[in-house]
């Protein structure tokens, strides 16, 4: 490669992950690439990093249909590409080639610099699931959806008596209930910085909510937020 993309300028665990995804682009010279193909299948961490980037690559394959299968036609490309060993040519040709597949190494470098980073950026990235809680007495349900610093409340069934409010609690590992507001309305948003596994309560309270630090009233259902409901 050339020197603005040498191998070797990489940290060991990014230089595995670049040759995985250059022998996947098929980018490699022809030693190189039986090289990384050696190690795709003696080498179990490598053979997980060229199958995440096959995975990632995989939309690039779907955009074409398969062509007719010719052996020589690899051959052919890296002498393009490569030049070729068994070549004998004039010193000025020499050089000309050379010069030749200094830039071609160059623009291989380039282009599978150009295409990894493309597919890190547009390749959609998995999110994690929201935490999730179904808060149910009867009639009266509450379902809760917590991600991105934002709890979303649905509420179905019978309003608060007159006179009174719900209240929603979070109740953590040290088991104290900490108030997130009433609950009025059928949809609900309450900033709120929570965990899997803290647990929602849901209580009956004078108008306005507690007037305490902690609930007053009867604790009407709980439920535990998590990724699975």
């Amino acid at each position: 490669m050339s020197d603005i993309f040498e191998h070797d300028d990489w940290p060991p665990e990014d230089r595995d992950d670049l040759i995985a995804a250059e022998y996947v682009l098929g980018v490699l010279p022809g030693d190189e690439r039986r090289t990384a193909q050696t190690r795709a299948e003696t080498d179990g961490a490598f053979a997980e990093r060229v199958a995440h980037w096959e995975r990632r690559l995989a939309l690039l394959n779907a955009a074409y249909e398969d062509g007719p299968v010719n052996p020589e036609t690899l051959e052919q490309v890296e002498s393009v590409l490569f030049g070729s060993a068994e070549t004998t040519t004039s010193p000025a040709a020499a050089a000309t080639s050379r010069r030749g597949m200094g830039w071609r190494l160059w623009f291989a470098g380039a282009l599978s610099a150009a295409v990894v980073v493309l597919a890190v950026m547009l390749w959609p990235q998995p999110t994690a699931t929201p935490l999730m809680a179904q808060l149910e007495a009867g009639e009266l349900v509450f379902d809760a959806s917590y991600d991105a610093g934002v709890l979303q409340v649905a509420h179905r069934g019978p309003e608060a008596e007159e006179g009174h409010d719900y209240e929603l609690w979070s109740i953590g590992g040290d088991g104290v209930p900490r108030s997130l507001g009433v609950l009025r309305g059928e949809a609900i948003e309450i900033p709120a910085e929570l965990d899997e596994g803290v647990t929602l309560a849901v209580s009956l309270e004078p108008l306005g909510g507690s007037p305490d630090a902690g609930p007053t009233g009867p604790v009407l259902m709980t439920a535990e937020l998590t990724r699975n409901i």
